[in-house]
């Protein structure tokens, strides 16, 4: 994806919030209630932020209501934006992959 089109997705309204939220796995649901943000456009954001490589689905989970529902974190840990000579550069830093790897083995062992 390109710096414009990252630029694009993280300018949408509550997108920067949802990813600011969700470094450990949420539910749409956990989203939409924290961040005040209503649930048909939360799931819509998910979708983008997905699409855009900047959110995953981290797995499905059961509620306290005993229903199965998605989480969703982020995969990325920072984003840095450069201006030069009429270029915009968008520098995305993913997930460690150590910490992948210890969210995963903490998961397995919570099962």
């Amino acid at each position: 994806m390109d710096g414009t089109e990252m630029l694009r997705v993280l300018g949408n309204e509550y997108n920067p919030q949802i990813l600011s939220f969700a470094h450990e796995p949420r539910s749409a649901q956990e989203l939409s209630d924290e961040l005040d943000v209503p649930i048909a456009t939360c799931y819509r954001r998910i979708e983008e932020l997905t699409d855009a490589d900047l959110l995953e689905h981290h797995d499905r989970v059961l509620s306290d209501e005993r229903r199965r529902v998605n989480v969703y974190r982020r995969n990325i840990e920072e984003v840095v934006v450069t201006f030069s000579d009429g270029d915009v550069t968008v520098d995305v830093e993913e997930r460690r992959k150590v910490k992948n790897r210890l969210d995963e083995a903490w998961r397995t062992l919570s099962e």
